[in-house]
């Protein structure tokens, strides 16, 4: 934890629930623009926003490895993490604090504590360590029913199918976050109207610009969407010693590995040498398919919070 850090109790300890007996099936709640975290599986599974937006987290297993898939409404923070460290498996909930504004979760085994968006825990026994984030592209809903015939979906644990009661629909209710991610304030003030008013000194980026970071060894990059989306919806750039493809379309944000082709994001798929490329999975429909490299989908702010004002994609020339 850096001596910078602010820490703010906010809420008691597993106010927010987590998820920790995920159940899935092919039907959803929500809309079809509604965004899903995707993890690969077989089947592939969809982790809705609408729905970690009032569990914050899910301990899952997903091809025998404990993941958790994290979402922080304040920072619009979504990260997948191995939830492996020194071969223990950690169960993680919420801590009720917040550190910059960020979620702070905590794992039941050692009671450490840990920062979403960086995935570092600040306190405890396990302090210092970072756990493994995976590669984990956000798309909308519908496209991912549509590329994925037979991947399944996060069901909810509120709400009734019961004409007496509240609907899982009306029970995650995306209304009060899509009018925090509208509006002008950010952090725990914006969302809550609690705590100081923070200030953005930056006419470059919106405080709220959504964001796609890559943290490869000691170098941390992160991209605006809307500049990717501004290139074509593709850019190519260097972060450390890898070479890295993001992409970044309307219902589809993802990063992989470059291989060192030229790229075309035409119809929602990625052209290049000849193939069509899935830009959710990174598979082409000749058989081959791009490394996926992992990322965290965030607010600027909050990537700004952890690693600074320089550690943003300009444009232009390779790093």
């Amino acid at each position: 934890m850096t001596s910078e850090q602010t820490i703010r109790d906010v809420l008691p300890r597993d106010a927010i629930p987590s998820i920790d007996d995920p159940s899935f099936g092919r039907e959803y709640i929500g809309d079809p623009g509604d965004e899903v975290i995707v993890v690969d599986g077989d089947p592939p599974r969809a982790y809705p926003i609408r729905i970690l937006s009032y569990h914050e987290i899910v301990n899952d297993a997903v091809g025998g490895r404990p993941v958790a898939v994290t979402w922080c409404p304040i920072c619009w923070s979504a990260v997948v993490y191995d939830r492996t460290v020194d071969g223990r498996t950690l169960t993680f909930g919420t801590s009720g604090k917040l550190a910059d504004d960020a979620l702070v979760m905590y794992d039941r085994e050692t009671e450490s504590e840990w920062q979403q968006p960086t995935g570092e825990a600040i306190a405890g026994e396990l302090a210092g360590r970072r756990l493994t984030a995976l590669p984990a592209p956000i798309v909308a809903w519908a496209a991912f029913r549509e590329r994925h015939p037979d991947g399944v979906v996060l069901q909810p644990v509120r709400g009734s199918a019961d004409p007496g009661g509240p609907s899982p629909s009306e029970v995650y209710d995306m209304t009060p976050y899509e009018r925090y991610a509208d509006g002008s304030e950010f952090g725990l003030y914006g969302m809550r109207g609690e705590g100081p008013r923070r200030s953005w000194k930056r006419d470059d980026l919106d405080a709220k610009t959504v964001v796609l970071g890559v943290e490869i060894g000691d170098d941390h990059v992160a991209y605006p969407i809307d500049r990717v989306a501004a290139a074509g919806g593709v850019v190519t750039d260097t972060v450390g010693a890898v070479d890295v493809l993001v992409v970044a379309d309307e219902g589809t944000a993802a990063v992989f590995e470059d291989p060192g082709l030229e790229y075309e994001l035409r119809d929602g798929t990625i052209r290049a040498d000849g193939a069509t490329w899935d830009p959710t999975t990174g598979e082409s429909d000749d058989g081959r398919r791009l490394a996926p490299v992992p990322s965290r989908r965030l607010f600027a702010f909050a990537w700004q919070d952890a690693h600074g004002p320089d550690a943003f994609y300009e444009g232009g020339a390779d790093r």
